[in-house]
This record gives C-alpha cells, structure tokens and sequence, in this order.
C-alpha cells in the first residue's frame, strides 16, 4: 500500500507510541483521525501535524456509539478509512490477591478486559464494515490495513499482570481468523507486541529505573523508542504480503516473573 493519500484511524493518537505513529503516517502523506479521550492533547498534536493533514475525535472505544460517530466523522471528512491502529490502552498493575489478602475487585478486571481488547475489537469490526466499500487501490484488490498492538505480557505476563496480560493475549489470538475472515475483503490484519517502549509514563520514572529497565532488555540495552514502533506501523501497512502476523518488538527481552 502506498500511504500518500490515504486515510488512518489511529486510537490513543494523542501521546505516546499512539502520537508517534501519527507523526510517520503524516510524514509519508496520509491523513489521520486521532481518536482519543484527551481533547487538549489531541487538539495539541492536531496541531503539530497540521490541520490539513488531521483531525481528531473524543472516542472511547469500549463504547459502540462512541466509536459508530468517530468512524462516521472520519468517513465524512475523509470518505474512506484505509488503515486502523489500535494504540488505545490502559495497563494498572494489579494481582489477584493483594497485601491484606483481598481479591481483585471483579469490575477492575473487566474495566482492563473492557479497553483493551473489547475496545480493539469495537474499534476494528466497525471499521472494517465500513473498509470493505472502499475502491480497491492495488492489484491485489487491496482495501485496507487494521494494525492492532498487543503486548510482550501477552507472552511472558508479570505478577500483577492477569488482566493486562489476558487482555493483550486476546489481541494476538483474534489476529489470525480476523486477517483469514476479512482476506476476502482485501483488508489484512496484524499485530504488533511491543515490550519496554519510553512511553510518557516511563519518562516519568527515576532515571535510574529506566536505566535498569533499559538493561533487561537484550539488544539493543535501553527502552524502545516511539519512533521505532511508528516506523514498524508503517512498514506493516507498505507491505502487502505482511498479513495474519504478531511482531514481537521487544529488544529479545522476555519478561521476568516480577
């Protein structure tokens, strides 16, 4: 897919790896929809990009009608989506039983559940219903991308992790009867599984926690960069044979127990 022209939806736009992507896609000439819940910083990273080349929408992507009027935004403005990034997540630690013995709170399980993976799929099955319209753009009668992020706790999950963990796992095993069910529509599907990434919420650490987060990872020995997950977006979206796959983007590292 050549990305001059063509539009993406990217959840969780507004900061972080989310932003990020937004910045390379801009670069290599799509527009992009920013859904987000944070309206200044959405309306900040707008615009950075330019308003010519973004927009954003308040959305929260557990929700149905919230994303059904975010994709109808992004139609209207745009006509057509042809990429979605499921940025959006949230990811508290929080183990089964804590200190004085009491059991997660059930609600605090499903809120983790709820955004992160019922969210992904909200967000994917309502834009691919409107994806399988569009014009075909290349030989292959190629309609679209959908790029969801999953997580390296989907593999090797830490304590204080179930539901953060459950939630990603759920994003790498729908990945492959998705990108099978959808093949027919010329709509692939991937996901990406990043590991230690400088995230806002990392560059809010001690400097010396970061370093030592840093140097659990294999190679190269320090936290992933924003840019180096928005580039992997990228490639995955240029690249049509890339389809049905989980990228580890983690350094090696794999995940302690704690």
């Amino acid at each position: 897919m050549k990305l001059d022209g063509k539009v993406a939806v990217v959840t969780g736009g507004a900061s972080g790896l989310g932003q990020a992507t937004c910045h390379q896609l801009v670069a290599q000439g799509a527009r992009v929809m920013i859904f987000d819940l944070n309206e200044e910083l959405a309306r900040n990273t707008v615009k950075a990009l330019g308003e010519q080349n973004a927009s954003y929408a308040l959305v929260n992507v557990s929700d149905e009608t919230s994303v059904d009027a975010g994709i109808a935004q992004a139609i209207n403005q745009y006509g057509e989506i042809h990429i979605v990034v499921n940025c959006a997540g949230i990811g508290a630690p929080a183990k089964v039983i804590n200190r004085e013995g009491e059991p997660l709170p059930l609600d605090k399980f499903k809120q983790i559940i709820d955004i992160n993976l019922v969210g992904t799929f909200n967000v994917l099955r309502l834009a691919a219903a409107r994806m399988i319209n569009n014009d075909p753009f290349n030989e292959d009668y190629g309609r679209g991308v959908i790029i969801n992020v999953a997580s390296a706790a989907a593999f090797d999950g830490q304590i204080g992790q179930p539901a953060y963990a459950a939630s990603k796992a759920g994003v790498v095993g729908m990945t492959l009867p998705i990108a099978r069910e959808l093949a027919t529509h010329g709509i692939r599907v991937n996901t990406i599984a990043p590991g230690l990434f400088m995230t806002p919420m990392a560059a809010s650490l001690p400097e010396n926690v970061v370093a030592a987060l840093g140097n659990s990872v294999e190679y190269p020995k320090r936290l992933g960069r924003p840019e180096e997950f928005a580039s992997t977006v990228v490639h995955i979206a240029e690249n049509d044979y890339l389809n049905g796959e989980v990228i580890r983007l983690d350094g090696a590292i794999r995940m302690q127990a704690r």
